[in-house]
């Protein structure tokens, strides 16, 4: 179903008749749905080939093929030209195609330096981990790709999302691949680190190897993607040269139709009526200095400023994750001590999280999807120790109709879920709380553009219908499209409040930079 007739030259690399990597009509069923219906994908040699689509249209499955993690039931597999078994992830290693899932492969107890060199760490002449040439060897890796703000002696639960997904990186790199695929690779990174992983990929490009790149970040592909190949419903249904189709093309072949008004309109009055939450003087360790707001009933108020400035230690603050506040917190008017998360879900409190990291904080992988959403209420539809099925199945059934999840049973592994449908499963969980305040953490980090607007659509019903909520987003664009008033955190503290007209991504740029600002104008 490719649109492609001829084989595109990559830029800087002479005219290549055969791919590097090829998938020939490749099928794959999961327990009745079809997760790759005779799909076709070829990358060239020294090229950047973004692969974009719907959560659930079949990319990760067709990576996963590739890297030898799942067995497709029917296709063929070339790599230069010459047909390949790909049936395990070491033979697909071995032709040199490496993986980053977002899944990540890292071990928390160990240090940065052994999870990169996991499988083969240098030893001394006893067989034994030879410790310095361990960190040394992760030092030279480090500084080859300019990797500086990493430790190899760090223990790796202990970094942020970020720099763990940078050692992922790092850890796939370290086995010198010809194919390097990055799922969703930047979905978690700071600007600064984007930019060193878009250097090593235009290393890897002016050495003639490739990179196969998913990314919902339509931006992040225009700068360096050369090819851009559309998957949807299991099927691709396009590839084009990079620039050469504009957005609302590629996002009309992603989700079968045109895309309306990303954001929903906001409402003419928002928190007038009642307040939910107020927090006045609220500091944390070295973290948080004197933050006092107030958020009203059916507002949505944002958090802006640079990654890393507070905004994930004050939605934890007031979710009952830090110990050892300081400061008040008032819901609906009454002093309150949120000392736990569980606290914080009480119907009294009435808070609900959604984490930055669903699959690490926010579901049980293993577990189904049905536990999955009923586990924060299953103590609600229990009766002399027993849950009562009917209720559950219906409460359950509720959510996964109003947020359209698509799974072929309850009774799924959530960690066979697209990523957007995982994160609709962390919301549902949620719902059932019936929660009145909403702590929003970069909701649709890693989601398509279809699902975004679902979310987008799902915020302002909730807050329409009383929710009050508190959002905080990388993305300047949700900020500026969803907040009814956004507050721009600089180093712990509110920097900035930003109103109506006033919510711009000029305003919530400079605030964030910690720039003077008057009138709503840089410079002032």
């Amino acid at each position: 179903m490719t649109d492609l007739a001829t084989t595109l030259p990559e830029p800087g690399q002479k005219m290549t008749t055969l791919p590097l990597v090829e998938a020939i009509e490749v099928s794959k069923h999961y327990a009745g749905v079809t997760a790759l219906d005779k799909a076709n994908f070829s990358c060239q040699a020294g090229s950047i080939h973004a692969l974009i689509g719907e959560n659930g249209a079949g990319k990760s499955t067709l990576i996963k093929i590739l890297a030898g993690v799942v067995t497709p039931d029917a296709g063929t597999f070339k790599i230069d030209g010459q047909v390949v078994t790909l049936d395990s992830p070491t033979k697909a290693g071995q032709l040199g195609i490496v993986p980053v899932f977002q899944e990540l492969s890292l071990l928390p107890h160990l240090t940065v330096a052994e999870n990169i060199f996991i499988t083969n760490p240098p030893r001394n002449r006893l067989g034994l981990i030879d410790r310095k040439a361990l960190d040394h060897q992760t030092e030279e890796l480090f500084d080859s790709f300019g990797f500086h703000h990493l430790d190899p002696e760090a223990l790796l639960g202990e970094l942020p999302l970020a720099q763990r997904q940078m050692v992922e990186i790092a850890k796939a790199l370290s086995r010198h691949p010809r194919l390097l695929i990055l799922d969703e690779g930047t979905s978690a990174l700071t600007i600064r680190e984007v930019k060193l992983v878009f250097q090593v990929m235009e290393r890897l490009r002016q050495q003639n190897r490739s990179v196969i790149f998913i990314s919902h970040r339509m931006d992040e592909i225009e700068e360096i993607a050369d090819t851009i190949t559309v998957f949807r419903d299991g099927q691709d249904v396009g590839v084009f040269p990079a620039g050469t189709v504009g957005h609302d093309e590629l996002v009309q072949r992603m989700i079968g139709r045109k895309l309306e008004q990303v954001f929903p309109e906001k409402s003419s009055r928002p928190g007038q009526e009642k307040t939910l939450l107020e927090v006045k003087n609220l500091g944390w360790e070295h973290v948080l200095h004197d933050i006092s707001f107030s958020l009203g009933r059916g507002e949505i108020l944002g958090f802006g400023g640079l990654e890393g400035q507070g905004q994930g230690e004050l939605l934890f603050a007031l979710f009952g994750v830090l110990k050892k506040l300081q400061g008040s917190i008032y819901i609906e008017g009454k002093p309150v001590r949120i000392n736990s998360p569980a606290a914080a879900a009480q119907v009294g409190m009435g808070l609900a999280l959604i984490p930055e990291d669903r699959k690490t904080e926010g579901l049980l992988l293993p577990l189904s999807v049905g536990n999955n959403i009923t586990l924060a209420t299953v103590d609600r539809r229990t009766r002399l120790g027993l849950v009562d099925d009917r209720r559950e199945k219906t409460a359950m059934q509720r959510v996964i109709d109003q947020l359209k999840i698509k799974t072929a049973s309850t009774r799924v592994p959530v960690r066979n879920l697209s990523g957007g449908n995982q994160q609709k499963v962390v919301i549902a969980k949620w719902l059932l709380t019936q929660a009145k305040i909403l702590l929003l953490y970069d909701l649709t980090r890693g989601i398509d553009v279809g699902t975004k607007q679902e979310l987008y659509q799902l915020m302002r019903t909730l807050a329409d219908e009383g929710t009050g909520i508190l959002f905080f987003s990388t993305e300047l664009a949700e900020l500026v499209g969803m907040c009814d008033r956004v507050l721009v955190l600089y180093e712990g503290q509110i920097q900035r409040e930003l109103k109506g007209p006033e919510i711009t991504e000029e305003n919530l740029v400079a605030a964030a930079l910690g720039l003077n600002t008057a009138n709503g104008k840089i410079g002032g």
